[in-house]
């Protein structure tokens, strides 16, 4: 890509990092973040998940250098960077609220941080020009910022922060002022240019489906700490707790009692009756949980395990039902559901599930 040549994108190494703050109420100290220990490897897109409070923003802002932890090391391409200012990081970040100058328009906007570096005029324009088509606003270039929509914005900020050409992109929930379609759009772009240019990305949401989108692995943090890291398919369907779970799309948790192994599964009896989950366990005895998905189980006249109909509701692409089994009410997502027997409140049905579908946790 003229103008844009692409540079050896950087890891980056939490090693265990905490922050401290004050509450200001109690007046006692608590830990924002705390021993996070995270490799980001070059080239990948990471994002970090959570409720409001988790840490996330907290650890990208230590990353950027907004902020300064109070225990650990933080290095950018295998150099310590505790001690750099954000400017001499070799990253760079795209906020929520843009931050546009709206008395520069588009171009200048962009050339910003190359005029800071004395780049020579020239090969600012190249440079803007090729970043700019890019992020698909070649036309733009003379349009003052406040003459433009939100998405045309995001996409100013973004290539106001890749043109610099930084070793690791930083994103604070950049799309929340977005409306829903536009949102979409706007993090299949996202996920586009990154992997185009093969930069290093870390990127803050609360939008589970957002990450589950466009992640290379999602870290999901809880409290301040690491709930789980893994890949969207493996947080998705191997959740190491209800939180995750739950946190990561719909859920049903029924409980169950392990009582062996069979080949790949193990047996679990759900209100006396077994049935086969995959499964590393196989600790016999003692409560368990199987996680089902919504869109993991079937319902029929005949099945695994039997239930009373609750709720029947067509939702266009799926046939939405809650279903009584035993006392655990279960949700289900009957995908396209044209042409199937559609079962209505008060009916006896069964749900049944593949074992590979299915997840056991511990309780």
């Amino acid at each position: 890509m003229s103008g844009m040549g692409k540079k050896e994108p950087k890891g980056v190494r939490l090693d265990h990092i905490s922050k401290i703050y004050q509450n200001p109420k109690t007046g006692k100290d608590f830990y924002a973040v705390h021993d996070v220990e995270l490799d980001i490897e070059p080239g990948s897109f990471v994002t970090l998940l959570g409720p409001s409070g988790c840490g996330k923003t907290t650890t990208l802002r230590m990353i950027a250098g907004f902020e300064s932890p109070d225990e650990g090391e933080i290095y950018l391409g295998g150099e310590p960077i505790n001690q750099l200012t954000p400017n001499k990081r070799d990253t760079a970040m795209v906020f929520q609220s843009y931050a546009l100058f709206p008395h520069y328009n588009v171009f200048d906007n962009v050339a910003y941080g190359l005029k800071l570096r004395k780049m020579p005029r020239e090969a600012i324009r190249e440079k803007v020009t090729s970043i700019l088509k890019l992020v698909e606003l070649s036309d733009m270039e003379q349009r003052m910022t406040n003459q433009l929509s939100g998405g045309q914005q995001q996409r100013v900020a973004l290539a106001r922060a890749l043109v610099v050409e930084p070793g690791v992109l930083l994103f604070d929930e950049p799309l929340s002022n977005l409306d829903a379609k536009l949102r979409v759009q706007m993090r299949t772009e996202i996920r586009r240019i990154q992997q185009a240019l093969g930069i290093t990305a870390i990127y803050v949401t609360h939008d589970q489906s957002e990450a589950m989108a466009i992640s290379d692995n999602i870290i999901l943090m809880k409290d301040g700490v690491i709930a789980q890291m893994g890949s969207p398919t493996e947080i998705y369907y191997h959740p190491n707790s209800e939180f995750v779970a739950d946190f990561i799309g719909e859920c049903n948790f029924l409980p169950c009692t392990v009582k062996g192994r069979e080949g790949q599964d193990a047996v679990a009896e759900v209100n006396g009756i077994p049935v086969k989950v995959r499964s590393e366990t196989d600790a016999a005895g003692g409560g368990a949980e199987i996680v089902l998905r919504p869109e993991a189980i079937e319902i029929a006249e005949q099945g695994m395990l039997p239930c009373t109909v609750e709720l029947s509701c067509f939702m266009g692409s799926y046939q939405n039902y809650h279903v009584r089994v035993g006392d655990t009410l279960v949700k289900i997502a009957d995908n396209c559901p044209i042409g199937k027997q559609v079962f209505r409140v008060g009916d006896q049905a069964a749900i049944s599930f593949r074992s590979e579908c299915a997840h056991l946790l511990k309780v």
